[in-house]
């Protein structure tokens, strides 16, 4: 390599970062997958415009085997990515539906493909043989995205319903089946090559070694992992190193490196090593998403020439889009019928399941590179790539639309909670570290009703950038995990005092609607939340049941006082300082300016016969000021008059709230012992 060509490669380096990363953002303006934007940018770079000029003269021809190198570097980084990303935790309790969409989406388009592939073979010979060559294109035709359909989803809200469940554990079946089939193809396309023919028979004991063997050994990095506290590089070098030599290994055997890369991501250890996985996969998607990948779309694009398709090419395309579009969409939909899903998702599933992206690419390369594909066909072929994920995102609206997304998340919000307490309270927990406040004044509003129970809802915006041709959601599963950790233990006290107490959380590029959406969709009889939580005005409006607004944290222990204990609103003041009161087997005050009125007096008297020992008194005979650091509890009706000093809790009732049912709020000694 001589030092113009050094030149020149990290010129096309940066030129081609700067393009793919201007068209990825263009694509993502339109509602696109970014990485569209990115094959355009290859395609652009290549000879369809102006004879090739472009490409001839800034990607001249003696600098391409160096960036296709590269490229490969990227491709073997994808792959494993893809390979460690494929949970087959996504199937569990899914396996018969989505079995059968992935088998219809596969067999019907591969068949349908290897009967074109026929006619095909006629305008496009191959040095492969008709065998090869049919078996190819009917795998090209089955192939799902499954990266680009996980971003899909999740840019979309769906990945947490049944639906995209269902379409992600689809999308993961078919990918272990379409790679496999893939594998089979290319075994038969190099098996024609009399120097490595043999090689094949390495495949079976390759497969057993990497299970069997590597499998296990790659385990004990979890306990260097843990040993040393982080990933080092003696680790990550580990990997690399085991990585490069599995995908020669494929290589060597005439499989193609990716497939060796694949595996070796399949074999990664991965239950109860998310941190491990998380900070693997952070060091290596940015380097091959955003540096490599970019190079393998140019090196792909530049063997891309539409100049030269004619009216029998265009023939051909439509003939190619019909195949993979038809075939793929019918294949799913009967696949999801024959087990009984409704019409309307059955038809999301079929749509979603045509995603191609990145996976097409990368199959039709390897078409290319062992001479399967002829330009000419490999050129529609991408076409076909692109037209196939460019249509599902708006035929998908158009399908499955926003309002019936925002239904499927509310039935999950509800399923996610169970059978509908009695009388449940959702408090919001910014932090989990600083929950513990919150989830215990909230199992305390409970008072003594029962069933009842404590719903923590915790919505954290997304830390990771949308990957384009990954999920790039490793780094939010892997802090999800610890994050769930943490909530678990804010439960111990809700649960210790006979309350369910569900957790639901989960990440959103937008967290102020999702925690709006989870209170609707939850129908809670109480919210607990702080006046400086982000979203609180949109919390309050969702809210019907009563809104308990924390204006600071209340101490654990002393009286409960109700600021203002007569007026309009005070009846849910008093309610929700009489539940914490007993909750805490303390006495409450019910404070008023002046001398206390009759009907303060009553309830007072009425509340100590149940067991709660209460005073009605005017503002002015409580023992101390607040401010001077009166341990006590200080609840106000949320009525709009000025707020007491050292003010914890302001109480607005229900909009459709009841006369309170004291019995069961105070309960008795034995419903509400005393937990100080």
């Amino acid at each position: 390599m001589t030092s113009e060509q050094t030149g020149i490669v990290l010129l096309d380096i940066a030129l081609i970062l700067v393009l793919a990363r201007l068209l990825g953002w263009v694509a993502r303006k339109l509602g696109q997958p970014a990485v569209i934007g990115e094959i355009i940018a290859g395609i652009l770079l290549g000879p369809t415009l102006f004879h090739g000029l472009i490409s001839n003269t800034l990607v001249p021809t003696d600098v391409r085997p160096f960036l296709t190198a590269l490229a490969n570097l990227g491709l073997v980084l994808f792959m494993f990515i893809v390979g460690f990303e494929l949970d087959h935790t996504l199937i569990r309790g899914k396996g018969r539906i989505a079995a059968s969409v992935s088998i219809g989406s596969l067999v019907l388009p591969f068949l349908l493909g290897a009967f074109l592939a026929t006619w095909l073979i006629m305008t496009h010979p191959t040095k492969t043989g008709t065998l090869a060559f049919v078996l190819f294109i009917g795998a090209a035709m089955s192939v799902t995205a499954f990266p680009v359909l996980a971003r899909i989803l999740t840019d979309r809200g769906m990945h947490r319903t049944q639906l995209g469940g269902l379409a992600l554990a689809s999308a993961a079946v078919d990918d272990i089946l379409a790679w496999s089939l893939l594998a089979v193809v290319v075994a038969i396309a190099a098996a024609g090559e009399s120097t490595t023919s043999w090689h094949i028979l390495f495949a079976i004991p390759y497969l057993a070694l990497m299970f069997g063997v590597v499998r296990p050994l790659l385990k004990r990095l979890v306990a260097a992992r843990e040993k040393a506290g982080r990933l080092t590089p003696t680790i990550l070098a580990v990997v690399l190193v085991g990585l490069l030599v599995s995908a020669w290994a494929t290589e060597w055997m005439g499989i193609h490196f990716i497939f060796g890369a694949f595996l070796f991501g399949v074999v990664m250890p991965r239950a109860a090593v998310e941190q491990l996985r998380h900070e693997i996969l952070e060091r290596l998607e940015q380097v091959s998403v955003l540096l490599l990948l970019p190079l393998f779309f140019v090196t792909a694009g530049l063997k891309v020439d539409l100049s030269k398709v004619g009216w029998d090419g265009l023939v051909q395309l439509l003939a190619i889009l019909a195949v993979a579009i038809g075939g793929k969409f019918v294949g799913a939909f009967i696949g999801a019928k024959l087990n009984k899903v409704r019409n309307q998702q059955a038809l999301a599933l079929a749509t979603l399941m045509n995603t191609r992206g990145l996976t097409e690419l990368i199959i039709l390369t390897v078409g290319v590179q062992l001479f399967v594909l002829d330009t000419k066909l490999y050129s529609l072929m991408v076409v076909m790539a692109v037209v196939t994920t460019v249509m599902t995102g708006p035929l998908l609206k158009w399908v499955y639309p926003d309002r019936r997304i925002a239904k499927d998340v509310a039935e999950a919000e509800a399923a996610a909670l169970g059978v509908s307490a009695a009388h449940r309270v959702l408090t919001l927990i910014p932090e989990p570290s600083q929950g513990s406040g919150r989830a215990r004044l909230a199992a305390d509003l409970t008072g003594g009703r029962r069933p009842a129970e404590v719903v923590l809802t915790h919505i954290k915006r997304y830390a990771t950038p949308n990957l384009e041709v990954g999920t790039g959601l490793s780094g939010e599963l892997a802090e999800m995990a610890g994050t769930m950790g943490e909530l678990e233990q804010l439960t111990t006290y809700p649960k210790s005092r006979g309350l369910g107490a569900p957790v639901l959380s989960r990440f959103s590029d937008d967290p102020v609607r999702e925690v709006a959406e989870q209170v609707t969709a939850a129908n809670p009889q109480a919210v607990l939340v702080a006046q400086d939580d982000p979203g609180y005005d949109q919390i309050r409006a969702a809210t019907t049941g009563q809104l308990f607004t924390l204006v600071s944290e209340p101490p654990d222990g002393g009286p409960v006082v109700v600021m203002g204990a007569a007026g309009r609103t005070a009846e849910a003041a008093i309610e929700a300082a009489a539940s914490i009161a007993a909750a805490r087997g303390t006495e409450l005050l019910l404070a008023e300016p002046g001398k206390p009125s009759r009907r303060s007096v009553t309830l007072a008297a009425a509340l100590t016969t149940r067991g709660l020992p209460t005073r009605a008194m005017s503002t002015a005979d409580l023992p101390t000021d607040p401010t001077a650091g009166w341990a006590a509890v200080l609840v106000a009706p949320d009525d709009g008059t000025p707020a007491a000093p050292g003010l914890h809790l302001l109480v607005r009732p229900a909009l459709d709230a009841d006369e309170p049912n004291w019995d069961d709020i105070v309960g008795t000694p034995a419903a509400a012992p005393a937990t100080t």
